[in-house]
């Protein structure tokens, strides 16, 4: 794990916690680092009266102990909140939005949970029955069954076969990017793929004749390069395992051949993709949800709100549902 000197010592157990125990990825470890910093460095500006405006990146932390964050109370937590509302700078003026605020509140819920329950260091949790933020939910982009066939039918180029099978794996098997990316040839079996997730969590997800002649056509292209990392099924023009960046460039690259909006569309919205076939062909939500390795059935059910949007559409599109009824007066009859 990462060093982090500029935090207190419960903090960076806290952290070796979720490494060690929970399995979590440097990228989550990185994201509780910075949200609980922030909020400790907060709420020392407030104990010690510091001038309101001084620099949070200035409060040094390092001494804080447990009987600092005992006495902390609901009214630091939602004293901090208002300071991530109001007051704190972001790119576009003072504050922050709200699915970031909720994801710092999720990371101090995290903190005081780990205290609380899994070290029972705290008998009391103050931040326990604070609600998160409301989060306006829209509803994810993603290509119609049209313009998936565009999307695959202008593969073209030298990486012609690679790049068939990666839209095919992320269309057919909604895989993230960073799944994708991380693929080994020992992964892929006869009509299956075993993919890495989220917490280094495994799942297997199958697929179709169509993605598995895919993977076909370029695995005895892959078995005659040597690359740096010979384990990777997925190679880049340098001979490395192909980068994340790489993935979206290819993506990109191939939308703009399709005739498609390559900045409304990306790696992540051919997930949304995969899903919303699969939805709308009468795929279960629960079986959606194991295959996208979601942790919880509320994430992904926002594919049923999609379909349902269809369905209307389809509705609206009836010719006779526009039919104005004739109103008849006495002398028709």
């Amino acid at each position: 794990m990462q060093t982090y000197h500029d935090c207190p010592h419960i903090l960076r157990e806290f952290l070796s916690y979720h490494e060690t125990i929970k399995g979590q990825s440097q990228k989550t470890i990185a994201e509780y680092y910075l949200d609980i910093r922030m909020f400790l460095r907060f709420v020392k500006l407030i104990r010690d009266e510091l001038p309101y405006h001084t620099p949070l990146e200035e409060i040094d932390i390092k001494r804080i102990d447990l009987k600092f964050i005992e006495a902390i109370t609901i009214t630091d937590i939602f004293d901090f909140l208002s300071y991530l509302a109001n007051d704190r700078e972001n790119e576009s003026g003072h504050g922050i939005g709200a699915a970031a605020r909720a994801r710092k509140l999720s990371a101090i819920k995290s903190f005081y949970k780990y205290l609380t329950v899994r070290t029972k260091q705290l008998t009391e949790n103050p931040v326990k029955d604070v609600e998160f933020p409301k989060i306006r939910k829209s509803l994810p982009k993603y290509l119609t069954l049209e313009e998936s066939k565009r999307l695959l039918a202008a593969v073209k180029g030298p990486n012609e076969k690679r790049d068939y099978a990666i839209l095919m794996l992320f269309l057919n098997c909604g895989i993230r990017r960073s799944e994708l990316v991380a693929l080994n040839i020992s992964d892929v079996y006869e009509d299956r793929v075993r993919v890495t997730g989220k917490g280094n969590k495994e799942r297997i997800v199958y697929y179709g004749s169509a993605c598995k002649a895919a993977i076909d056509a370029y695995l005895p292209i892959r078995k005659k390069m040597v690359l740096t990392d010979d384990k990777a099924l997925f190679a880049s023009q340098k001979l490395n395992r192909i980068s994340v960046t790489a993935v979206h460039r290819l993506v990109e690259k191939h939308m703009l051949a399709a005739g498609l909006d390559a900045s409304q569309y990306s790696a992540h919205k051919l997930r949304h993709t995969a899903a919303t076939l699969m939805v709308g062909h009468g795929v279960d939500i629960k079986t959606v949800q194991e295959v996208l390795g979601h942790e919880h059935l509320n994430t992904t059910e926002i594919y049923t709100h999609i379909e349902n949007t269809e369905l209307k559409i389809a509705a609206e599109a009836n010719p006779l549902s526009h039919l104005e009824r004739r109103e008849h007066d006495e002398s028709d009859f």
